[in-house]
């Protein structure tokens, strides 16, 4: 029998390769789509033994040190004024593998972990805040079409465009990926956001959602595409080795912390879905709070202990943070866990780079292969007569959020500003300036022109079109003239580094 559809491991026709299960098109993902599941589970054991994505990076310890008063708008321990907590960072690029360059046109991961005194947080984002699509459901489908061919084993543009242009959803993060901040000059010169939206409480149970923020000290620089060329070819691994000579010499780079917080009942009625991946809010409606200071002051004393096991995952939360309605990163939180238990282990948190420092845990966590820690003959079960712990949180959930509908499998519902080529046109004709539009049409003519094939070019094309009339316009002549050949000239000494 034959299926017109894709089929699901055990060759049932699949529901959507789409869209998740959700509760209503705008509540939570249910774990009983067994269909993300196994998706979201075989993705995850695709690749042995690196990461199947941000396989390479490299990371710092430091410290974030928390300098006003946000109390107001949650409870968690270490957002209080005057708390230092310790902190690990791990930057990397998405695409390539453990042997790839530093400098490819890719985002950059810029994930964090806190060890703070309710446990470990971890906030897994990105250099950019946006991200290409809004379901995970899609998410293994975008990687591989970012990753190599199953013929040849190249990386592919056509591959990508045809990806992208099927999705205009991810308008907004490629035209950030091929302006000027595609490519970084230096970790230390980049931006970190957390990218989803998450929720804060206070003390008296008060809601609010949250953006993070991490603004570069050191200031935004980035490279030209010639000369992230020219430095790939002569240290693939310069990101990482910046980062390491730094901090040996003192230089230690920080990040101001800030926050944009949407009041809990905004987001109802708010113009366009807050909870989108692919959007971001308007500082001119939610604008950024000042928080604190991170800052990295010390390398790891071993790369593969320290960072190469290292598990940053978004379902490590603490008390005055939760989740949002964000498809994404509900799908995320069960996939990053599960991608460490295969990964690394079912144990991955007893090591010591992931473990909390909790005084007087107890957890009913037991067992499993490479076992570290044991529990003696204390019961493996709850509730006991031995006075052991257990928790029996009942009624309303602090960090949660009201949902209503039916089960459907379909994008977010759509408001007034809700478009997916919008948030996109706005950067390029309200951000960039002449010089940047004029480097944004040369990188992508000359990427279009790196082997994308027809009917996927003109699917390209239409795209920028979509994304605002004159860019496309002047994209279409580049690539139709070839002009586009020559992405970036070669920049001279005072060029090779673009200031954003």
């Amino acid at each position: 029998m034959t299926t017109d559809g894709s089929t699901t491991g055990t060759g049932a026709p699949a529901p959507s390769d789409r869209n998740s299960l959700t509760v209503g098109p705008d509540g939570p993902i249910l774990l009983h789509d067994h269909h993300f599941v196994e998706q979201m589970a075989h993705f995850n054991r695709e690749r042995v033994p690196e990461r199947n994505v941000h396989a390479k990076g490299s990371g710092a310890f430091g410290t974030l040190e928390i300098t006003e008063d946000i109390s107001l708008y949650t409870c968690a321990a270490a957002l209080q004024p005057g708390t230092t907590t310790d902190a690990l960072a791990r930057f990397s690029t998405v695409a390539g593998e453990m042997g790839s360059p530093d400098t490819w046109r890719d985002p950059r991961g810029f994930s964090l972990k806190f060890y703070t005194s309710e446990g470990n947080w971890d906030l897994v984002g990105n250099n950019t805040p946006v991200f290409f699509i809004r379901d995970t459901m899609k998410f293994p489908h975008f990687i591989r079409s970012q990753k190599r061919r199953g013929g040849n084993g190249l990386r592919d543009n056509d591959m990508q465009w045809d990806f992208w242009t099927h999705n205009p959803e991810s308008a907004h993060q490629v035209t950030w990926l091929m302006g000027d901040r595609g490519i970084p000059r230096t970790w230390r010169h980049m931006n970190g956001y957390g990218s989803h939206t998450y929720l804060l409480h206070n003390a008296a149970g008060e809601k609010s959602w949250v953006k993070f923020h991490f603004i570069s000290d050191q200031g935004v620089e980035c490279l030209t595409q010639a000369d992230a060329n020219r430095i790939a070819g002569e240290d693939s691994d310069f990101h990482r080795r910046d980062l390491w000579e730094a901090i040996e010499a003192g230089d230690h780079p920080s990040w101001s912390f800030k926050i944009q917080v949407m009041p809990y009942d905004d987001a109802k009625t708010y113009r366009f879905n807050p909870f989108d991946l692919t959007k971001v809010w308007p500082h001119g409606d939610y604008p950024l709070i000042d928080v604190g200071t991170l800052r990295l002051d010390r390398n790891p004393d071993n790369h593969f202990a320290q960072i190469e096991q290292a598990a940053f995952e978004p379902s490590a939360i603490v008390p005055g943070i939760g989740f949002s309605p964000d498809k994404m990163l509900l799908g995320r939180v069960f996939a990053y866990a599960d991608a460490h238990r295969h990964r690394i282990g079912a144990n991955y948190q007893q090591l010591p780079v992931n473990r909390h420092r909790v005084e007087g845990a107890y957890t009913y966590q037991f067992d499993g292969p490479m076992a570290y820690d044991h529990t003696g003959d204390r019961p493996k079960y709850a509730p006991n007569s031995y006075d052991a712990p257990h928790s029996d949180l009942t009624g309303p959930a602090a960090d949660g959020w009201e949902a209503d509908g039916e089960f459907v499998r379909q994008a977010y519902t759509l408001r007034e500003d809700d478009d997916d080529f919008g948030q996109a046109g706005t950067l390029v004709r309200e951000v960039f300036d002449d010089a940047a539009r004029d480097r944004f049409v040369a990188t992508v003519a000359g990427h279009l022109l790196g082997g994308v094939s027809e009917p996927i070019l003109e699917k390209a094309l239409e795209y920028w079109k979509n994304v605002d009339a004159e860019i496309g316009k002047r994209i279409e002549e580049a690539v139709r003239t070839d002009a586009g050949q020559d992405v970036a000239p070669g920049p001279t000494e005072a060029e090779d580094v673009v200031r954003a």
